[in-house]
């Protein structure tokens, strides 16, 4: 079943009131998020800055309202699981995983570095919280179904989330994975596809035209839901509609915009991994608040 997500769609159970300061604590959690990557950037100057800033309000609304965790013990054994198929994103799960109190803030400020816990591309033997580790992309989604199959026949209520990029699509792996899960009826997997349409060899589009992402997902067996990716509201009505859907896996497509909430990023040319001069950081951390300060109160 495929179906698109209307911010003002709320849950029966919530309130206006209770769903306000849902979205107003993770509103300011994306923020911190944001914040943690550009601080982490500025360690080396460059990087996939622009697909954290995209991502964050997905990390916000996933760890701090959806994922069930214990920060301090990662290895529990009923957590739900969040992988990281695209490694390269690792920064943005660096800035939630401190987030989350899974990684201390003060570590953010060794990333990259020699001897770090915090690679540039996630090492799951390094970082705690970090569940799967990057390199060659369109592993993520076969690695969830094996997981998502074994938590089931332990009796597990664990469930396992897995965020991919639309230039994971590229990838024939990534469809035999998605056959696989709806073949087991694994409704214990939710997939996330981040559609930036930018990827290292230019706009989505043209490297390899996916669209239509939703209907395609559909066609395979899956519970399908197209989002706004950088509204809040939107993303707590499709997360809540994934987490109580049986039958089958389901795949929330989020359409996310990189470089979110810097405009100087935002119109970058050439932003799947860009470079940030010296002086431009404090720039794009004043635009960031400035835009955080005038988003209050936009989502509902």
């Amino acid at each position: 079943m495929s179906s698109s997500i209307d911010s003002t769609l709320t849950p029966a159970v919530e309130n206006s009131t209770d769903r306000a300061q849902r979205i107003n604590a993770l509103r300011e959690s994306a923020y911190r998020i944001r914040r943690h990557a550009l601080d982490m950037g500025e360690v080396q100057g460059q990087g996939y800055i622009g697909q954290a800033l995209g991502v964050a309000d997905i990390l916000a609304v996933a760890y701090k309202d959806v994922l069930n965790y214990r920060a301090d013990e990662p290895g529990w054994a009923e957590r739900d699981r969040f992988l990281l198929s695209i490694g390269h994103y690792a920064i943005a799960l660096y800035a939630a995983l401190a987030e989350a109190g899974i990684l201390n803030v003060e570590e953010l400020a060794t990333y990259g570095s020699d001897d770090s816990r915090l690679p540039m591309s996630g090492m799951a033997s390094y970082t705690p919280g970090m569940e799967i580790s990057g390199g060659s992309l369109g592993h993520g989604l076969g690695v969830a179904a094996g997981m998502a199959l074994g938590l089931r026949h332990q009796g597990s209520s664990a469930r396992v989330y897995n965020l991919l990029s639309d230039g994971e699509l590229d990838e024939g792996s990534t469809w035999e994975a998605a056959l696989a899960c709806a073949h087991h009826g694994l409704d214990n997997v939710t997939t996330i596809v981040d559609v930036n349409a930018l990827q290292a060899d230019g706009p989505t589009a043209g490297v390899l035209r996916t669209e239509p992402v939703t209907d395609k997902w559909e066609a395979f067996g899956w519970h399908a839901i197209r989002v706004d990716g950088n509204d809040i509201g939107a993303l707590l009505t499709a997360f809540d509609a994934a987490r109580v859907h049986r039958g089958s896996p389901s795949v929330l497509v989020c359409d996310t915009q990189i470089g979110r909430g810097v405009p100087l990023l935002e119109t970058r040319e050439k932003a799947h991994f860009m470079r940030v001069e010296e002086h431009e950081w404090q720039v794009a951390r004043d635009q960031l608040a400035h835009h955080h300060r005038n988003r209050k109160g936009s989502d509902a």
